[in-house]
């Protein structure tokens, strides 16, 4: 069996059945709103988003979408995620119920702000190293 290489976030969502592409394309609108530099990518078969490096990713299963920001943004929002299973680095939301707009947009930036303070610290240090 050929696995189909798929080459956007629109194209997955496409191949998606109709009940849940416009839970996706909400997740995509959510952080696109929360991170407008972040840049459209597949990454290991998903929907992601690049910003200074893998900011999150996103996919659908048989009854939820998994959304993957990345072990400290869980940590940090723990309290706000009782009401979903989590593991390591993901959450996941049920197909057919709202997803949590506010929720999904401050783990969003929280992992943008994330990378751009490991960004600075690794330019100081090597500002530092070069003296």
């Amino acid at each position: 069996m050929k696995i189909q290489k798929i080459s956007s976030i629109d194209e997955y969502i496409a191949l998606q059945p109709l009940p849940v592409r416009a839970g996706l394309k909400k997740l995509k609108q959510l952080v696109k709103k929360a991170a407008p530099k972040a840049e459209e990518v597949i990454s290991y078969g998903m929907p992601a988003f690049k910003f200074h490096g893998m900011l999150v990713y996103f996919a659908v299963y048989k009854h939820h979408y998994g959304f993957y920001p990345m072990p400290k943004a869980l940590l940090a929002f723990k309290n706000k995620l009782t009401n979903y299973e989590t593991l390591k680095g993901t959450v996941r939301f049920p197909i057919g119920k709202p997803l949590p707009e506010k929720l999904i947009s401050d783990l969003v930036k929280f992992r943008a702000k994330e990378i751009l303070e490991k960004k600075l610290l690794k330019e100081i240090i090597k500002k530092k190293t070069k003296k």
